[in-house]
């Protein structure tokens, strides 16, 4: 049976890698836009199944799917997909999780290590005076490791990975985690906080591996930043509006924290209308070397994104040709599937 598969907003040139996956009768569509609107209504309706980045789907995007019977998130967050109107409509929505995982885990490390060796701090000083600068004395951030806390919230696969790699450090560490199975804790090795404010208040690191929910968007406010252990870094490589960066700011000024890495923010790309972002693009030496941005890349390689590719065309071929469906997120919404 022939399907036709949707990318609507890929930003691949050519489809080889998914080729090699779909049956020769599958028709892949790769129209590149950025929109629905963008989009030529009769792909819509006639495709079987979406893989969608960026455009969110929401009801008014299902309510054009005729014939479609899954939707993956080509990632591993799927905030941008109305789970619930999908699963009245019959449709499967699934993501995927692990194609990232060990890229994403090492960026937070890597940005907890360029704080904690000053790396970050050296580099933007040096550009200013290679010669007269040439010293650790200017140094705001660095800290010894080994025996310090690493605060993990989300203990899933990427929050898993980067414990692990901070446990190699020789720090303790401790993690939030809600969803997570009682005793899972004795597996790892690690401690489990009860409460979030039980894993901010000792926490000489704190690395945010949550998704974005209702529960978890504003997780990180005035309130929690002034719950943390003073001196603390506050790395989130996960979703940006989980962290209120006005908050962060804040506590960057009052030292509650030391330093700040962001792979990700409230608004994507960064604007200068954001508070954090104007003084870490003003860069005054009160904040030089204590702020790391990044544009929502942690989860890149070129080995990733192959696997990314591979996975996420692989989830669409099982589920239309065998029914087989793999890392559904929309399963207590799914009725009477298609």
């Amino acid at each position: 049976m022939s399907f036709q598969v949707l990318y609507p907003d890929s930003r691949t040139e050519n489809m080889d890698i998914e080729e090699k996956i779909f049956s020769s009768d599958t028709i892949l569509h790769n129209p590149k836009q950025k929109t629905f609107a963008d989009i030529d209504p009769s792909m819509w309706a006639h495709c079987d199944a979406i893989v969608v980045a960026r455009i969110p789907m929401t009801a008014q995007v299902v309510g054009s799917l005729k014939k479609c019977r899954l939707i993956v998130r080509n990632g591993v967050g799927y905030d941008n997909v109305d789970l619930a109107a999908c699963g009245k409509a019959g449709i499967a929505v699934c993501n995927v999780p692990d194609y990232g995982t060990t890229e994403v885990a090492d960026s937070a490390i890597a940005m907890m290590l360029a704080f904690a060796r000053g790396i970050a701090i050296y580099d933007a000083t040096l550009r200013d005076n290679p010669t007269t600068l040439w010293t650790h004395t200017h140094n705001r951030t660095s800290r010894r490791l080994r025996g310090a806390t690493y605060g993990v919230i989300g203990m899933g696969r990427i929050g898993t990975a980067s414990a692990l790699r901070a446990k190699a450090f020789g720090m303790d560490v401790i993690f939030y985690d809600p969803h997570l199975s009682i005793g899972a804790e004795l597996s790892f090795g690690f401690k489990r906080a009860e409460t979030l404010d039980d894993l901010l208040s000792v926490s000489d690191v704190i690395s945010i591996h949550a998704p974005l929910n209702p529960q978890t968007q504003g997780l990180i406010n005035a309130q929690t930043v002034a719950k943390m252990k003073p001196g603390a870094y506050l790395i989130s490589t996960a979703r940006g509006p989980i962290c209120d960066t006005a908050a962060l700011l804040e506590g960057l000024k009052t030292n509650q924290l030391l330093a700040v890495g962001l792979d990700v923010l409230p608004r994507e790309p960064a604007a200068l209308s954001d508070p954090l972002v104007a003084a870490w693009h003003e860069n005054a030496p009160w904040i030089k070397g204590r702020v790391l941005l990044g544009p929502h890349s942690g989860f890149f390689s070129p080995d990733s994104l192959v696997d990314l590719r591979s996975k996420s065309a692989q989830t669409v071929q099982w589920y239309l040709s065998e029914k087989k469906l793999i890392n559904c997120v929309n399963r207590e919404f799914l009725v009477d599937p298609r």
